[in-house]
Order: structure tokens, then C-alpha cells, then sequence
């Protein structure tokens, strides 16, 4: 009993978050600025706020949707998001179908880019 005890903290320690969040994302808020070379005409921004979760804000709505892929797989989904209208809906569009595609991701200091095995790409930067 005592042994398991002394092991119990160093098994809990191994026990390392395998998302984004354990890689370098957690408590960023990563900006979009492209959109497979593009530059995206809006202000979209992503966060990890913590294991398994993702939340942020389109050119319109805010959003979240679960991530539970080991890094560097990524899945974004289900996306939720509010319903407000704004100028900008298209683009807010084309920002969840991209986020929805990406299966890959690196964190790369202030960078996030998330990519797909066909090429396509959304690069970030923290702010």
C-alpha cells in the first residue's frame, strides 16, 4: 500500500495532454491570416481554452467545438456558433467550412497552421 501510494504522483504525472492545448496552444489567441495563401478580408480568432475544447470568435459569431485528436491530428467538431448577421457572413462562412476540413496542425511558436493531407491551409498568429 505504501509503495502505490509513492507511485501514485509520478503515474498521475505521465498523464500528458496529447491536444493542442499540452503543445503550446493553450492560453494563445491565434488569428487568422490566411486562408490557403489568401489573406482572409475579416477578423476571425481561434483559442484552446482547455483540453478537448475550442473556442473563438468569426468575423460575426462566436464559437466553440470540441478537439480531442492527439497533436498533430486536429478535428474541429461540432461547431457551434450564435446566430448574429454582419457584412462579414460570407467570409464567416468560409471560415468554419475551412476549420471544418483541417485534419492536421503544428504549433510552431507564435504560428498555428492548420492543414489538410490535400494542401489546403489556415495560418494564424498569436496576438
Amino acid at each position: 500500500m505504501f509503495r502505490l501510494a509513492l507511485l501514485l504522483p509520478l503515474l498521475l504525472g505521465y498523464c500528458k495532454d496529447e491536444t493542442l492545448t499540452g503543445y503550446g496552444a493553450q492560453g494563445q489567441v491565434f488569428v487568422l491570416q490566411t486562408i490557403n495563401g489568401d489573406p482572409f478580408p475579416a477578423r476571425a480568432a481561434i483559442t484552446f481554452p482547455e483540453e478537448g475544447r475550442i473556442a473563438g470568435e468569426g468575423p460575426c459569431n462566436g464559437f466553440s467545438a470540441s478537439q480531442n485528436q492527439p497533436y498533430p491530428w486536429f478535428e474541429a467538431g461540432p461547431i457551434a456558433a450564435t446566430k448574429r448577421a454582419c457584412p462579414d457572413l460570407d467570409a464567416e462562412a468560409q471560415f468554419f467550412r475551412s476549420l471544418s476540413e483541417m485534419g492536421l496542425s503544428e504549433v510552431s511558436g507564435p504560428n498555428l497552421i492548420l492543414s489538410t493531407v490535400d494542401g489546403a491551409q489556415m495560418v494564424f498568429v498569436a496576438e
